[in-house]
């Protein structure tokens, strides 16, 4: 049984779109009109963002949120064009489950990419109101993780498997934080510029609520996994709603992964800019074959998938 998850934010890096942009087939499927298209659709210039962005551009989140979901959605398109099939389950972090209700076939490739046009700006707003920031706390007591997160006032906003908590609050916190880590636990700063998935992206949600109401809605063609809760959706209006709800909410991709195993799936493939979440399957599925497509192994596939 296939999975294909779908990054969050945190994954993208200089240059990330390049080599993908080189894709064509005889079914006249390019890569780079597919792009072109979807710059319209988010209102950047996605080519530029992906090939010629430096770090700090790409870590604002009016770009990178786009530029991801872009990338992801491509990623599978070109996979589809070499053979893979509609996987059984499908499931996103953060900004990725947009990238997800398209692989899903609940909203348009299009839409995808301007929703989550519309959720960056918004929350690049929300998050300029105050001096926020997110890292990662790696290893120690997950009890004794959670203590400290709460000692300090910092919310737990993404519970990512069995070893990462992500922590999220304001920049002076998450440095106290740093200085003050239960035994065994380290914090690795993110790539990002708010505290997302908390209190703070309160003032984001109207705007992406909005922007949900107008959207053309299918059922999923496959199991759509909710960040909120790990939960198996099968409706596709409810599957859009938990991407306003989820705004505010923790992500609990732990809990993704324990649905994924209890849904029988035995291979995943993450799309691109991929790394993040097969690192994690790779530590918490134990079992289950993963993927990283990427432009150098995606001629891998057929194999991969037996």
């Amino acid at each position: 049984m296939l999975a294909v998850l779908c990054p969050g934010q945190g994954s993208q890096r200089p240059g990330m779109l390049t080599q993908w942009l080189e894709f064509a087939d005889e079914s006249n499927f390019t890569a780079a009109s597919h792009i072109e298209a979807w710059s319209q659709a988010a209102d950047l210039d996605l080519v530029e963002l992906g090939s010629h962005a430096d770090d700090e551009t790409l870590r604002d989140t009016k770009n990178a949120q786009p530029l991801i979901v872009a990338l992801s959605i491509l990623s599978w398109r070109i996979a589809q064009a070499r053979g893979a099939s509609i996987p059984q389950v499908v499931a996103g972090h953060s900004v990725g489950e947009i990238a997800a209700l398209a692989i899903a076939g609940v909203i348009s490739d299009g839409d995808a990419v301007r929703l989550a046009a519309i959720r960056g700006r918004a929350m690049a707003q929300a998050a300029a109101e105050n001096e926020t920031t997110m890292a990662a706390i790696v290893g120690g007591k997950r009890p004794e993780v959670l203590a400290a997160l709460d000692a300090h006032d910092v919310t737990p906003a993404n519970i990512n498997g069995s070893t990462q908590v992500v922590a999220a609050g304001s920049t002076e916190a998450i440095t106290a934080l740093g200085e003050n880590l239960p035994r065994g636990a380290r914090l690795i700063p993110l790539s990002v510029a708010g505290a997302f998935h908390t209190h703070y992206m309160a003032d984001a949600v109207p705007a992406v609520r909005d922007a949900v109401e107008n959207l053309v809605v299918s059922n999923p063609n496959c199991t759509l996994l909710s960040n909120h809760d790990g939960a198996a959706l099968h409706a596709g209006s409810q599957t859009v709603w938990r991407i306003v709800q989820q705004m505010t909410s923790p992500v609990r991709w732990d809990l993704c992964q324990e649905q994924l195993l209890s849904e029988g799936v035995t291979h995943a493939i993450e799309l691109a800019p991929s790394g993040v979440l097969s690192g994690l399957a790779r530590r918490d599925l134990k079992g289950v074959a993963t993927l990283a497509l990427a432009p150098d192994n995606i001629a891998d596939l057929p194999g991969f998938l037996g």
